[in-house]
């Protein structure tokens, strides 16, 4: 199920309890998924039911997850087992900046 969503939306994983806001997001809809089950834009949604697929160790509060191209950035409200993908292709923990060189 595609999502059309936009900055600052809150999307949850429908079988886990990793939730997660929209940073950065392309205006077309995008196939989000969370532990390998669609995303879903309530936690009225929620299926506990079905067993989440795990991979990486999960997510982690605060950080934030991109694609390879940068054109989605999700924020990890509440963490869980469960990572984010986006049309199959599972979303890294986007890099730190590094600080200028102070002299």
């Amino acid at each position: 199920m595609a999502l059309s969503l936009k900055p600052g939306t809150r999307v949850f994983s429908s079988v886990d309890s990793t939730e997660l806001i929209v940073v950065k997001v392309p205006a077309d809809p995008i196939e989000l998924t969370i532990g390998g089950a669609p995303a879903v834009l309530s936690a009225a949604e929620k299926n506990d039911a079905v067993a989440p697929a795990t991979s990486n160790g999960g997510t982690a509060i605060g950080k934030r997850y991109t694609n390879a191209a940068a054109t989605v950035e999700l924020l990890c409200t509440k963490p869980g087992p469960g990572m984010p993908a986006i049309d199959g292709e599972a979303l890294e923990l986007k890099a730190a900046k590094p600080l200028p060189a102070s002299d």
